[in-house]
C-alpha cells in the first residue's frame, strides 16, 4: 500500500538559493533551476514538475536509482549525495538524510514567532497530540504531526510543511535509538517540551527503562531558555526526568503535580473529572475512555497552559477533541461493539485498553496481537500481560501471533485461547458469536503495527 507522506496543502515555495543556503551543497555543473520550487519530497511516485526530489538511502533501497524516472515525470530538481546521469538539476550534498534535517531546520528558522510544543513518551503521544491540536487549531492555524512522522526523517518532513500563517506547531517526537530525540528536538526548537511517561515500548533498543528514560530526556536539551519543561509528576522516573530539565520554568502534571485530575468517573466511552490547575479548577467531560486518557488530558492541559492558552479554551478544546484513527475508536455493528485500538501497542497501552474493554456492555472479548520491539524481554512481557489481563472482568481473551503461547502460559486460564494465525483466531471468534447469540458483544482489537490487527477486525465485522 502506498501511503503518501506528502502534504496536499500548497506549501511555502523555495528558491534555488535557499536550497543551497540550507544544505551547504553545490549545483552540479552549475545547472541551477530557474523559478520557484513548490515542495521537497522523498517519494518518487509523487514527484512532478515544480518539485525537488530528495534521494534517501535505506538499508534495502537507494532512491538515487529513481532520479531518471522522476526527471521523466517532469521533476526538474534532485537533491543527491553524488551526481547521477540524468537530465535534471542536481544539488549535491554530503548526506541526503542530514540534508533533509537541514532543510527542515531552515524552514523552522524562517518563522521565529512560531510557538512550538514538542512531546514524547512511551505511550499516549498520538492522543495527547490530537488533544493539543483540538485546543490550539481553534485559536490559530496549527501544524500537527501527521500519522507516524515522528522520527529523524518524519520530523523534518513535517517542518517542511510550515507556512507563514501557522502560529502553533505540535510536534510528536519518537525514539528508536539514542540521540534521535536530541537531533529532532534541535530541529524543531520547542518553546515547551516534555515527556508523558516512561514505559516499556522499544525496550529492546534501549536495554531497559533507564535507557528509555535517558533517550526520552534528550527532549529537554533544546528548549528555548525562556520556555517551559513539562514533567510527569507521578512517573517511576520523575526524579531522573527532573534532573534532565534545563529551563527555569516547569509545569508538572498528574497526582502531586501542578495540573491534576480528581473526582474521576470513568464511563464506557468517556470520562468526567475535575481538572486542577494554577489557573483554577474546572469540570470536564472528556470524550475519551480510560484512566490513561485522563492522564493524557492532564498533560495536554499543562502543555497548553505553558504557552498561555486560557483555561476555558483548553477545556473547550478537550471536550471537542477526537481520537486518531485506530486509537480506541468505537464502532457499532448490529448489536455488537468493536473497539479499534489497532494503531500500535506496548505493554502499558495494552493494559489500559483492557481496562476500557472491561467497562463495556455485553460479552467482552479482548483480541490481542503481538507486541514488537521488546527485545530479550518479549517472552516475559507477554507472559505478564496474559497473567494480568485474565484477572479483569473480561469474558474471553484471544491471543494471536508468535508470542500468543507465552501470553497463554502467563494467563493459565481457560478464558485465554492462543492462536498462531489470524485465520484460526477468526474461526474461534465466529464460534463465540454463535454461542452467545442474540446477546450483544464488545470486541477490542489491539497489537503492534506490524501485526495488522485491523485486518482481523475487518474480517470479523464482515461476518457479524
Amino acid at each position: 500500500m502506498h501511503t503518501s507522506t506528502t502534504s496536499t496543502v500548497p506549501l511555502e515555495p523555495w528558491t534555488a538559493a535557499q536550497l543551497l543556503d540550507a544544505t551547504q551543497g553545490y549545483w552540479y555543473q552549475d545547472q541551477i533551476p530557474q523559478g520557484q520550487i513548490k515542495r521537497i519530497l522523498t517519494d518518487s511516485r509523487d514527484a512532478e514538475k515544480g518539485d525537488a526530489f530528495l534521494a534517501l538511502k535505506g538499508e534495502r533501497f537507494d532512491a538515487h536509482d529513481f532520479i531518471a524516472q522522476v526527471a521523466a515525470s517532469g521533476c526538474e530538481v534532485a537533491i543527491v549525495d553524488h551526481p547521477i546521469e540524468a537530465n535534471i538539476c542536481q544539488l549535491v550534498v554530503k548526506d541526503t538524510r542530514l540534508a533533509l534535517g537541514d532543510l527542515g531546520a531552515y524552514r523552522r528558522r524562517q518563522f521565529p514567532k512560531l510557538q512550538v510544543l514538542a512531546l514524547t513518551g512511551s505511550s499516549g503521544k498520538t492522543t495527547t497530540k490530537e488533544m493539543l491540536g483540538s485546543i490550539l487549531s481553534r485559536l490559530a492555524p496549527t501544524l500537527i504531526t501527521r500519522g507516524n512522522l515522528n522520527n529523524d526523517l518524519g520530523v523534518p518532513m513535517m517542518l517542511l510543511e510550515l507556512r507563514s500563517e501557522h502560529q502553533y506547531a505540535v510536534m510528536e517526537l519518537g525514539a528508536s535509538h539514542k540521540g534521535e530525540i536530541d537531533y529532532t528536538s534541535d530541529l524543531v526548537k520547542p518553546h515547551v517540551a516534555g515527556i508523558l511517561n516512561i514505559g516499556t515500548a522499544h525496550l529492546g533498543e534501549f536495554g531497559g527503562r533507564d535507557g528509555i528514560c535517558h533517550a526520552k530526556s534528550e527532549i529537554y536539551a533544546n528548549i528555548d531558555a525562556s520556555g517551559t519543561s513539562i514533567i510527569p509528576a507521578s512517573d517511576d522516573f520523575t526524579d531522573n526526568i527532573r534532573n534532565a530539565v534545563r529551563t527555569v520554568k516547569t509545569l508538572s502534571f498528574g497526582m502531586g503535580g501542578d495540573v491534576y485530575a480528581t473526582d474521576v468517573k470513568l464511563h464506557p466511552q468517556s470520562a468526567e473529572f475535575k481538572i486542577h490547575t494554577p489557573e483554577g479548577v474546572r469540570d470536564i467531560n472528556l470524550p475519551f475512555a480510560g484512566l490513561h486518557n485522563v492522564h493524557n488530558a492532564e498533560a495536554a492541559t499543562a502543555f497548553a497552559l505553558a504557552i498561555g492558552v486560557e483555561l476555558d479554551d483548553i477545556i473547550y478544546g478537550l471536550e471537542q477533541a477526537q481520537g486518531a484513527k485506530g486509537r480506541l475508536n468505537f464502532i457499532s455493528k448490529n448489536q455488537h461493539l468493536l473497539i479499534d485500538d489497532t494503531y500500535n501497542a506496548n505493554p502499558t497501552s495494552m493494559r489500559a485498553a483492557a481496562e476500557v474493554l472491561s467497562q463495556q456492555q455485553g460479552i467482552k472479548v479482548m483480541v490481542m496481537g503481538d507486541i514488537g520491539e521488546l527485545g530479550e524481554s518479549s517472552h516475559q512481557e507477554h507472559h505478564d500481560l496474559g497473567h494480568d489481563v485474565v484477572k479483569l472482568p473480561i469474558d474471553y481473551v484471544v491471543a494471536v501471533g508468535e508470542f500468543s503461547n507465552a501470553t497463554s502460559d502467563g494467563a493459565a486460564s481457560d478464558k485465554l485461547k492462543a492462536f498462531a494465525t489470524q485465520a484460526e483466531a477468526l474461526s474461534y471468534l465466529l464460534t463465540l458469536v454463535q454461542k452467545h447469540q442474540p446477546q450483544s458483544m464488545s470486541f477490542l482489537f489491539k497489537g503492534s503495527r506490524y501485526t495488522h490487527m485491523e485486518t482481523l477486525m475487518a474480517d470479523l465485522m464482515e461476518k457479524l
